[in-house]
């Protein structure tokens, strides 16, 4: 028996479905997963001290490579004086200050404990701020598994959502609609209907979790427009692609400003982080100032503020995100002509240091097109990649992630492996 078998048969019997987190399961690709012992850079080592080629990256953060020795200095500095206060610390402003510094949409922050945690109390912050009770979400774009964001469409354009997760009442639900990604109509009508009940949308400004996928032109615009023209405010999660696709995220790469925005990943370097931060007339509505509640034992926890702040200063050296979009782009560009040498339908798409393959002709618009994709050739994929060294998500509907340590080499050696498996599909 495999070491990452034993180990994954001695977790099942303690750890739900032997994970602590649903897709490191490997259930929608088949197989063991890998139980994964040291990570440096761009590789990762399993149990059995199988190197892979890493394009998951911890889902996001690992921008500059495992490990990079600057953030694990910071770490380790960091612990020697204590793990956690349960009191204010000089690094949280610091860390709030860099956060306002490079997103002008932010004035001030609330420092969090992780992605679900910043969506949850930002929602909570626009209905406490409008005084109203409905959201608006799109279809295949995912929060966090705050009870009010695990739903589903339901069967009309403008019904509200079913619950997707057992344990989450209709009642949780039945303030949130559920539309169609790049589909501003639908919108326009949501809001000529019921503009006067909705508090909020929240939006990946470009998807991660249906895969990657981008907005169409005019479509974040268009949201934007309608927010401001109903008093409803304008949520982006950036959680993914903060400080990820560029130096200002998605805001920064379209110019669309929204009212609050939410971060982790990148923020934390790899260490649990989450923030959500809007203009200082919504923030202050955020207690102790105002009556929307919020708060955390281990939010701005010190060891976490000191790698995020050396990780987003390393960010801020010149060239930084245009070498990165570079080997993101060496690596797409490389893998579609593979797939079209071997007659493989297959395209692939990319921004900054994210990317998304789609085993399908044309790049997908939208959650019903990324579900079009053939998912039986994803997993023929991702099992011969494994085989060959290279780690890609275990999913077809999640992005990848580059970092700054995959050099010409590694990707090189990435794109050779391809090379073989797309000849046996």
């Amino acid at each position: 028996m495999s070491r990452n078998t034993e180990l994954f048969d001695r977790a099942c019997k303690t750890i739900p479905g032997g994970v602590n987190s649903p897709v490191r399961a490997f259930r929608s690709v088949g197989g063991v997963p890998r139980f994964i012992k040291r990570a440096q850079g761009p590789y990762i080592w399993d149990a059995e001290n199988t190197q892979y080629i890493d394009y998951v990256g911890s889902w996001g953060p690992a921008i500059l490579g495992h490990a990079h020795p600057e953030v694990i200095e910071a770490v380790q500095r960091a612990a020697v004086d204590g793990l956690s206060f349960g009191a204010p610390s000089e690094g949280e402003i610091d860390i709030a200050e860099a956060i306002a510094a490079r997103l002008p949409s932010i004035e001030k922050v609330r420092l969090v404990s992780s992605g679900t945690e910043a969506t949850m109390s930002a929602i909570r912050l626009a209905r406490g701020y409008t005084g109203r009770s409905k959201i608006i979400k799109f279809e295949g774009c995912y929060h966090g598994h705050a009870d009010s964001l695990l739903v589903k469409a339901g069967s009309g354009m403008l019904t509200f959502g079913n619950p997707t997760s057992a344990g989450v009442p209709k009642e949780f639900v039945q303030h949130t609609i559920v539309l169609d990604f790049n589909q501003p109509e639908a919108v326009r009508a949501a809001f000529e209907q019921q503009g006067n009940d909705i508090a909020c949308i929240i939006v990946e400004p470009i998807a991660g979790n249906m895969n990657l996928v981008k907005p169409d032109a005019g479509f974040l615009e268009t949201l934007r427009e309608l927010c401001t023209q109903h008093g409803a405010l304008l949520i982006f999660d950036e959680v993914m692609t903060g400080f990820r696709v560029g130096p200002q995220g998605v805001q920064g790469l379209t110019g669309v400003t929204p009212d609050i925005t939410t971060l982790a990943k990148v923020i934390g370097g790899g260490m649990p982080v989450g923030a959500f931060g809007g203009r200082a007339d919504i923030m202050d509505c955020v207690a102790p100032l105002g009556p929307v509640y919020q708060a955390g034992t281990l939010s701005g926890n010190p060891v976490a503020v000191a790698a995020g702040l050396v990780t987003l200063k390393l960010l801020s050296e010149p060239g930084f995100y245009d070498k990165l979009e570079q080997q993101t782009r060496k690596l797409t560009q490389g893998l579609s002509e593979h797939a079209q040498a071997a007659g493989i339908p297959f395209s692939a798409d990319f921004v900054g240091g994210m990317f998304g393959l789609y085993f399908r002709d044309g790049i997908p618009r939208s959650f019903d097109e990324v579900s079009s994709c053939n998912i039986d050739q994803f997993k023929q994929f991702f099992h011969g990649m494994l085989e060959q060294g290279v780690y890609f998500a275990p999913s077809a509907f999640e992005a990848g992630f580059v970092s700054s340590t995959h050099t010409d080499e590694v990707i090189e050696q990435t794109l050779a492996a391809a090379k073989k498996v797309f000849a046996t599909l």
